[in-house]
This record gives structure tokens, C-alpha cells and sequence, in this order.
């Protein structure tokens, strides 16, 4: 196979050539050079998130350090997103999902739920949206919650063969809808269940003069 068949190897030529039209594109009046050189390496990396040439933390390590080599960013900045809490609780729970889901665990938790639960496709729903509800108010990442809450709902689509690779998969489809849409509300019921509820709040604050204690 030529390597210009290869389709990672486009898809990363396609990022990386974006990237430098932008680069050298004339820069618009009223912005500095180098936000909008950040500009180019952002459209970049998430082009690469879209196309995946690589997976989506190799392609995170790859533009970061070219925006401290050259000079978009210093070292500090670029690493200041990683002293965020949030960021290591959605990856906590992401890891521990995996866990769950090659112990066995979840398919373990599955089986309960179906015994206890699972009269039908709806109850299973309720089950997993009232979870989302009780951690919300303790877990300020919609995205960890749902990290937390995905390999349960996995694990149930897995129980009863209804997943992306099978034809029978409107059950499996069904309660990851419901775990999505569930996530959406439970962030917007309690001001600790998303990082976005306190910025709206300041944000009323600042704009309407409105404050919600």
C-alpha cells in the first residue's frame, strides 16, 4: 500500500496543511499574531479530533508542544488546563469506567438491575436517569458523571446482545438516549451538578444585576 493511500496519513496531512494555510493566512485587523497563530494550531487539533490520524491524547501532545516551540504559548500556559480539578475528575472517571466494564463489574451491577429493575426497557431508563440524579448534586462534570454512569448502561446494552454491532440494537440505543438526555437535565437541577450553572449565575450577575444565592 503507497502511504498516500494510507488514510490516517491523509488525515493528518489534511490537519497539518489547514493548520499552516491558516498559519500564514493574513492575519485580520485588531487580532495579535499569535492568537491567531493559536487559532491555526486550535482548527488544527480539532480537525484531528474529527479525522482521528491519531488517537485524541496523541493528537493533544502533539500541538501542545508546538505552541510552546513556537512561542503561541509559554510552558505555564500551556499547562495550566491540567491544574484544573475537573479535568482529572472527567479523566478519573473515564479510567475507572474502563475498569468496570474489563472486570466484569458492570455486567455484574447489569444483572442486578435487571433482577430488581428490569420489568422493562423503561423502568431500566428510569433506573439509570434517577442515578444521574442522586451523583449530580456531589459531582460537579457532567461529562465524569456520565463517565461514571457509561459502563452500567454499556454493560446492560451487553446483557441483552443489543449493541452497534448487532442488528437488534433499538434497546441498547434507547437507554444511551436516555442516559444523554438524563445527563442534560440532571446538570441543570442542582447549582453543583455542572461547572456551567456557577459561570451562568456570575455571568446573570455581572450582565442583569440578578443574583441567585
Amino acid at each position: 500500500m503507497s502511504i498516500l493511500q494510507n488514510k490516517n496519513f491523509v488525515n493528518a496531512l489534511i490537519c497539518v496543511a489547514i493548520g499552516i494555510l491558516i498559519w500564514f493566512a493574513p492575519i485580520p485587523e485588531g487580532i495579535q499574531p499569535k492568537a491567531w497563530h493559536l487559532f491555526a494550531i486550535f482548527v488544527s487539533t480539532i480537525l484531528g479530533f474529527i479525522l482521528q490520524p491519531f488517537p485524541m491524547g496523541t493528537t493533544v501532545l502533539i500541538s501542545l508542544p508546538i505552541a510552546v516551540f513556537t512561542g503561541v504559548l509559554k510552558l505555564g500556559e500551556a499547562l495550566s488546563g491540567y491544574n484544573s480539578s475537573t479535568v482529572w475528575l472527567v479523566l478519573s472517571a473515564f479510567l475507572f469506567s474502563k475498569v468496570i466494564i474489563k472486570t466484569g463489574l458492570g455486567i455484574r451491577i447489569a444483572y442486578l438491575l435487571i433482577k430488581y429493575f428490569g420489568k422493562s426497557s423503561l423502568s431500566l431508563g428510569y433506573i439509570i436517569v434517577v442515578t444521574d440524579l442522586i451523583l449530580s448534586p456531589a459531582m460537579d462534570s457532567n461529562t465524569a458523571r456520565a463517565g461514571s454512569i457509561y459502563p452500567i448502561v454499556r454493560s446492560l446494552c451487553d446483557a441483552f446482545n443489543s449493541t452497534p454491532e448487532n442488528e437488534n440494537r433499538s434497546f441498547g440505543s434507547f437507554l444511551m438516549q436516555c442516559e444523554f438526555q438524563g445527563n442534560c437535565v440532571t446538570s441543570a437541577v442542582f447549582m453543583t451538578a455542572m461547572a456551567g450553572v456557577p459561570l451562568s449565575l456570575s455571568l446573570a450577575q455581572e450582565s442583569f444585576n440578578i443574583s441567585i444565592s
